[in-house]
């Protein structure tokens, strides 16, 4: 996280302009101690000043208590020192109104909720969290998923959580945006070298290395993983290969970063499986196989700020990035035929109906490019202290999007043999293209020293084209243009009394554009099995979210903070899937409105060698509307339908949560810490009308709790060690009601379906032990350091 720092002396306060070449909602805190000799010297005393950027590009800042949100910071070093896996699983166990759905069971492919907004790699779920990348959205161009595996752990420098509808974040910023910033030679010179090896064959490696050329000019970053585990579940490996590279230059006025991130990466997470044959066969048991997920990406991303003069500052990014995405899924034969099927079905008249498996490939080829340039005016008006932002931008995409079918036979361990015998059906050949421009302005003006008050608004331009090359034109076509305008507003004021207290208000809007795979997966009559079939589908419209929200935040001591927060989010014109009568078939669709409403509560603080946090929530989250939705199997359907009623409950959204965090120095070199988390029930999916009375309507709640420790060895070596799910409770996260072709021993029914409560197992108790070692570089100062 490179960046150039200005001071400026001005009544006894330092005030750190912090010009992050990254989207930075993080803490820049000045030292508040001096020595006698300062002091003898008559050096001003330094007094603390918490400085954020407002927007994903560097700016000048504002202090934090002129911000009205309630902003969760993370420091990568947090997250390396818990033992996290990923983001989502520090999200998890750390933030508030955060949970997860492991739908995919792999621990790359989590669903992050956060305030009842997803951020998922999954097409069907609706996504509702922009997630940026040194101030890039990295939210994949066909469906708005985010694939988590391509950002790397050990290369992450601090991480934001910023909550609403905040227009400045563009587009799928409904319920909020996480942004992540980058490591760099400046904050983090020196090298380190760290292993580690335990439970389900997991063995993990990683290297970083970083400096600042001698004359301060150049800096420099690297890092480097292996990730490579068994994985808990039967046939479930996974290896992930990451890579990271960032060079700087800087001088007084103007600093350049360019970077590069790489990944290649095969996950295999084998999904949902009915609760019957978990609890006959074992909880690490699988439904079919494989379901296997292969993830490559290269990306550059080119950053810089300038300023002009003390108070007006330049800053953009300009970036490109190439993925691909390749998925194999071994499935039952929806289409199979109870009287038609065949064991054996190489010789079937008509393998659609004969055979038992089938096995559904896609291949996703994504590149994107843009930028993004803004100004930022720190001049007063009207004789106050004003802060006025202004910028454009524009990013581009364009996806090849191919899958198919392919029928097979079943083995004795539900995996499918392919016989080469494809469906003409599930045949799909298609490009969407994406252009969004994009404007927007934001200004704070302080009233006075305890009033602030922020307004700001985003025009957003989408152009969304499909082109299908197998079938261009016609009713069946998936051709087609579309394109989406709207200004989102948004205001927020804040009143600080005291140094301990802020209390803020704000009104937010943001929208989200249907993607290119929404737009053409809309039609109730033609259900798609994602990602699949996606012919004459009627139009979608974007989604349009506004949140209320209030709060307040301080100091009851020095070292005992709190906060707490109020918000309700409403969604006009919500898009969902809709699961329709088989597993995985259903169509997107406009659903009308739905509603978040909720509260977020924290306390924190330190008593002698031990640190501790602790946080709920309360999330209320509700369709607003009426609508019908297919579903067969839900006990409560009329001709093969329910009806959601306004008022029920979503799916797959717990209503409360508890987290705990404690850490304990029992010596200044060996720290010991736990969390623990408590989720209440919620909602399968197949029960959106909240009135399904089977087997699996609810997903019970649970408490889980991890334990973590370090012990600096001496002369940069370190060992560590964790261990999650310490009392080894059985649990489900996620979950939906659906059919399968297979009884509670695994055996095929013979094309005869039944229905199922289809579970997401959370892992049981297991652990893991490693090594890290540090060597050169000197320490990074206060400033680089935040």
């Amino acid at each position: 996280m490179n960046q150039t720092t200005r001071f400026r002396l001005n009544a006894g306060t330092v005030i750190v302009a912090s010009l992050f070449a990254v989207p930075h909602f993080a803490v820049a805190e000045t030292t508040a101690t001096q020595s006698a000799e300062e002091q003898k010297a008559g050096t001003l005393k330094v007094k603390k000043l918490e400085v954020v950027s407002t927007t994903p590009l560097p700016s000048i800042g504002l202090p934090l208590e002129q911000v009205p949100a309630n902003i969760q910071v993370v420091k990568g070093e947090d997250m390396r020192n818990q033992g996290s896996l990923t983001i989502a699983d520090y999200m998890n166990q750390n933030l508030a109104g955060v949970n997860v759905n492991d739908t995919q069971n792999n621990p790359f492919q989590p669903d992050i909720n956060f305030r009842g907004y997803s951020a998922s790699p999954l097409l069907g779920t609706p996504q509702g969290l922009s997630v940026f990348v040194d101030g890039v959205r990295v939210n994949e161009p066909f469906g708005d998923v985010v694939s988590w595996d391509l950002i790397p752990m050990n290369a992450i420098q601090g991480m934001s959580l910023i909550p609403g509808s905040n227009p400045l974040f563009g587009l799928n910023t409904l319920g909020g945006a996480i942004s992540i910033q980058t490591k760099s030679g400046r904050t983090n010179p020196g090298g380190a070298v760290e292993a580690y090896t335990g439970s389900w064959g997991r063995k993990a490696a990683s290297a970083e290395y970083g400096g600042v050329s001698k004359d301060g000019s150049v800096d420099y970053f690297f890092s480097a993983n292996s990730f490579t585990e068994d994985g808990w579940r039967k046939y479930s490996p996974t290896d992930v290969r990451q890579v990271f590279g960032k060079v700087g230059w800087q001088n007084e006025t103007t600093q350049i970063n360019l970077s590069y991130t790489g990944a290649d990466n095969d996950m295999i997470g084998n999904g949902l499986t009915p609760s019957n044959m978990l609890r006959t066969l074992g909880r690490d048991t699988i439904l079919t196989r494989p379901d296997q997920t292969k993830n490559t990406m290269s990306m550059l991303n080119l950053n810089g700020a300038h300023w002009f003069n003390d108070d007006v500052m330049l800053s953009g990014n300009a970036y490109y990035r190439h993925a691909k995405t390749k998925t194999l899924n071994g499935d039952g034969n929806d289409d199979v035929d109870e009287a038609d099927y065949q064991a054996d079905c190489s010789g079937a008249t008509d393998p659609e109906t004969a055979c038992g498996g089938a096995l559904n490939r896609s291949t996703s080829k994504k590149n994107s490019y843009g930028f993004t340039t803004q100004l930022t005016f720190n001049q007063d008006w009207l004789q106050k202290k004003n802060q006025f932002i202004v910028g454009m931008g524009y990013d581009h995409s364009k996806t090849r999007f191919s899958q198919s079918t392919e029928f097979g036979n079943l083995t004795d361990s539900r995996s499918v043999t392919g016989l080469g015998l494809f469906s003409d059906e599930a045949a799909v050949s298609l490009t969407g293209k994406t252009k969004t421009w994009s404007v927007f302005a934001t200004d704070t003006l302080s009233l006075n020293e305890f009033w602030h008050l922020t307004g700001s608004a985003r025009y957003n331009h989408t152009k969304v084209e499909n082109t299908d090359h197998l079938i261009p034109t016609g009713e069946e076509s998936l051709s087609g243009n579309h394109s989406f305008n709207r200004i989102n507003p948004a205001v927020g004021i804040t009143f600080t009394p005291t140094r301990d207290l802020t209390v803020y208000g704000s009104y937010n809007e943001g929208s989200r554009a249907p993607t290119a795979i929404e737009l053409g997966c809309a039609n109730p009559a033609q259900p798609c099995k994602l990602p699949n079939a996606m012919a004459g589908d009627p139009p979608l419209k974007q989604v349009v979210a506004k949140t209320y929200e209030a709060g307040l935040r301080g100091n009851l001591t020095q070292d005992v903070r709190w906060n707490a927060s109020v918000y309700r989010a409403q969604n006009t014109d919500d898009i969902q899937f809709i699961y329709a009568n088989s597993t995985g078939l259903g169509y997107f669709d406009n659903v009308g409105k739905t509603r978040r409403m909720g509260l977020d509560t924290g306390l924190s603080g330190r008593v002698g060698a031990f640190d501790w946090n602790v946080g709920y929530s309360y999330i209320k989250a509700t369709y607003e509307s009426d609508f019908s939705i297919a579903n067969e199997v839900n006990t409560s359907a009329v001709n093969d339908a329910i009806q959601v009623r306004k008022g029920d409950n979503m799916v797959g959204i717990p209503r409360h949560q508890l987290k705990f965090r404690g850490q304990y120095s029992i010596t200044p070199n060996w720290v010991v810490g736990t969390n623990i988390v408590t989720f209440s029930d919620q909602y399968a999916r197949g029960n959106e009308n909240n009135q399904d009375e089977g087997e699996g309507a609810k997903i019970g709640g649970y408490t889980i709790v991890n334990l973590d420790t370090r012990y600096n060895i001496g002369k940069g070596w370190s060992v560590f060690a964790k261990a999650i799910n310490v009392f080894d409770r059985e649990y489900s996260n996620g979950g939906m009601i659906g059919e399968t072709f297979f009884g509670a021993n695994g055996a095929y029914l013979g094309g005869d379906d039944e229905r199922a409560s289809l579970r997401s197992p959370g892992a049981p108790r297991a652990g893991w032990i490693g090594v890290r070692w540090e060597f050169g570089g000197a320490k990074p100062s206060v400033a680089d350091a935040n």
